[in-house]
């Protein structure tokens, strides 16, 4: 996500960050490069002009031509300006209304919207413990209901009985009506899409809405389209109103356009994000971080949270104990590997540590990626159990033997007993000092041996 907008971005301001004082000229200079910039990252015009006066009229101001490091200033200026633009503060679904509460799902055929619907739907009974119906009003898609009907057994969220023949609207009433008869918290209504915006579409979507006045009415739209996205939203709204916006693909769109235009141009909020094809692939969209993310500042507080939801709490007290101890085996090792997996991989941790997006593109490069954690794995697991937890135990037989069973080199053996013995260092200091983190920029020790040399 944003990727190329990232990287471009980052040279501009690195060239800032070297300059001991700054001019007019080199403000200008590099908002021209900025602009550029934001263009082909698919940006609509219009936001990027006002983006642009805007970071020029705070950067040429006396507070940064007196500051210490105006280099620094001028990112500031532009992080702000950008967080901004993404919408300010975050917004998420807004359940605050009698139930059971009606949300509408709208947007074209294709972009996402019944997959993006028990996602949302998982989301609300798993984060927000809410009783969840969903319905299917799509008339028009064959299997449409059928695969709604898939997808809640998939996640274990109930969906309205299909009766053949009914119209959308009458679909909406009786889900309603089975919803308060049932107690449920949450109905979402799965509207048909077009494969272009057309009035019988509308109409249809129009007539939903003044049947079941839903308290939502959430719009999806596929990010890869870019400014076609931008468009989509900008009738849907006018059309129908929508309350908020649901970006989908966003882990395969690198220029990021729609992300940045959307909220300038439809005044609605970016609500969730889809980033991934797995029925848990829907996060929240955060402006400030996604901010700090696009100027290379990494996003721990998503990579904290995102730890929290899959680190399962038996295995931190575990971990905690040994720390205490000084201890970390093979067994630790390999319960690392298998959190940092569920995390989402080297790549997704990378990207969003701070100032290690270079060593992403870097890894990238080499091409390193998450078989790595694999082969790492399948060495640790052609260990015997008291080689495991007994490293010392290993000798040149024993790695000869090992590296045999994981179908690796015996150096690839020795590059991962170094790294058991570094982060074995580092556990004992972390356990003596009450477990202090790394510096942002670093990689937990020991890590830095899945990179490329």
């Amino acid at each position: 996500m944003f990727d190329s907008l990232s990287d471009k971005l980052g040279g501009i301001f690195d060239k800032l960050k070297q300059r001991g004082s700054l001019s007019e000229s080199h403000v200008d200079e590099a908002m021209r490069e900025v602009r550029l910039a934001l263009l082909e990252a698919d940006v609509a015009l219009p936001v990027v002009k006002n983006f642009i006066s805007k970071v020029k009229e705070a950067a040429v101001g006396q507070e940064v031509v007196k500051s210490v490091t105006p280099g620094q200033m001028v990112v500031k200026i532009v992080n702000d300006q950008l967080v901004e633009m993404l919408g300010g503060d975050a917004q998420t679904i807004d359940l605050n209304a009698p139930s059971p509460v009606p949300m509408l799902m709208v947007g074209l055929q294709g972009s996402g919207k019944t997959t993006s619907t028990a996602k949302i739907a998982k989301r609300l009974k798993d984060k927000n413990k809410k009783k969840v119906l969903m319905a299917s009003l799509d008339v028009q898609r064959p299997a449409a209901m059928e695969q709604l009907e898939i997808l809640g057994k998939q996640i274990d969220v109930a969906t309205l009985p299909i009766i053949p023949g009914q119209m959308p609207v009458d679909i909406a009433n009786r889900a309603m009506t089975a919803a308060k008869l049932q107690g449920f918290d949450v109905v979402m209504l799965d509207t048909a899409g077009r494969l272009h915006v057309d009035q019988s579409l509308m109409a249809e979507v129009v007539a939903v809405r003044n049947a079941v006045n839903p308290h939502e009415t959430l719009l999806v739209v596929d990010a890869l389209t870019g400014q076609d996205a931008v468009n989509v939203a900008e009738q849907f709204g006018d059309q129908v109103g929508v309350t908020g916006v649901i970006l989908t693909r966003m882990d395969g769109d690198g220029r990021g356009g729609a992300a940045l235009s959307m909220r300038a141009v439809t005044g609605k909020p970016i609500k969730l994000v889809g980033v991934g094809e797995k029925i848990e692939d829907m996060e929240e969209f955060h402006p400030e971080r996604v901010a700090s993310r696009i100027l290379g500042m990494g996003d721990v507080v998503s990579l904290v949270e995102k730890a929290a939801e899959t680190i399962e709490a038996e295995e931190a007290e575990k971990m905690i104990k040994k720390m205490k101890k000084g201890r970390f085996d093979f067994d630790d090792l390999r319960s690392q590997l298998q959190q940092m997996k569920k995390i989402g991989g080297m790549g997704s941790i990378l990207g969003m540590l701070p100032g290690l997006g270079k060593m992403q593109k870097q890894m990238a490069a080499a091409k390193v990626d998450d078989k790595v954690l694999l082969r790492q794995e399948a060495i640790i697991n052609s260990m015997t159990p008291k080689e495991r937890a007994n490293p010392k135990l290993m000798n040149a037989s024993r790695k000869k033997r090992i590296a045999a069973g994981a179908g690796v080199s015996v150096q690839d053996v020795n590059k991962l007993m170094k790294m058991q013995k570094q982060m074995a260092t580092m556990m004992k200091k972390l356990g003596k000092q009450g477990g202090r983190m790394p510096m942002p920029g670093q990689l937990p020790p020991g890590m830095d041996g899945l990179l490329p040399k």
